[in-house]
């Protein structure tokens, strides 16, 4: 068995992804979704449920997570964020390894998307997804901005984004769960009369597949696009990891 932990879980495809490529592969396995109200019911989870070999994490868990594991992988460790969970069992001994394959997705799906002139980014968000999504810009070379609701010591704000702010940064990625269903009508709160059609404007978001920040975005000329082949691209790469 594998599965997904977060919460809520209502908008997640990973279930239907992995049981729809094991049924067409002959794989006897099952992938099942695990909502939970808190963290540390992962431990009642891990108890429970013997013949778990791995798990996917998703938002609000990705840095809670942490804690609970035994190890990390280099990536993970670098990032601060797992979003898969290797379970192994030996002699009486449960071993929780942690990794990232958002890094992974995120990598392979943004990559054929640049320009040479996009060469800084807003990143929308500073969670989990947002560490994986930093840490790839900037292992590109990009100059990474993060916005938040409120200024912090690494993060603008909303309400910082000038004209000149948002002409200089050619890439746009939306790593908060706004927008996301069924609250489609949310959006981040940027400028978006000042996104052109200069703009990459990337939505980690997969579920509506338009989502409002896309379709503001669009609106105005940008490049759009959801992260739907994210989720795809990590997922496989999650697949390795629990087969390794």
């Amino acid at each position: 068995m594998f599965g997904l932990i977060g919460n809520p879980l209502g908008h997640s495809f990973s279930a239907d992804f992995f049981n729809k490529k094991f049924n067409a592969e002959g794989i006897d396995e099952i992938y099942r979704l695990f909502p939970l109200p808190e963290i540390r019911c992962i431990e009642s989870i891990i108890k429970d449920y013997k013949d778990l070999k791995g798990f996917n994490v998703t938002i609000p868990y990705k840095q809670q997570i942490i804690p609970y594991l035994t190890s990390l992988s280099d990536e993970a460790k670098e990032i601060g964020a797992v979003n898969v969970v290797k379970v192994e069992r030996i002699d009486g001994e449960t071993i929780l390894r942690g990794y990232n394959s958002d890094a992974i997705g995120f990598k392979e799906s943004l990559i054929p998307l640049l320009k040479p002139n996009m060469r800084k980014a807003l990143v929308l968000g500073t969670g989990g997804a947002s560490k994986a999504v930093v840490y790839v810009l900037e292992s590109l070379g990009i100059d990474v901005t993060k916005v938040s609701r409120k200024a912090t010591e690494d993060a603008i704000s909303y309400d910082d984004l000038t004209p000149d702010i948002m002409s200089a940064n050619l890439i746009i990625v939306n790593t908060t769960p706004l927008g996301m269903w069924p609250n489609i009508d949310e959006a981040p709160s940027i400028p978006y009369h000042l996104v052109s059609p200069d703009h990459l404007c990337y939505d980690v978001v997969y579920n509506p597949e338009m989502t409002a920040f896309m379709a503001k975005s669009k609106a105005q000329g940008a490049f759009v696009k959801n992260g739907l082949e994210m989720l795809h691209l990590q997922a496989l790469a999650a697949w390795e990891i629990w087969q390794s």
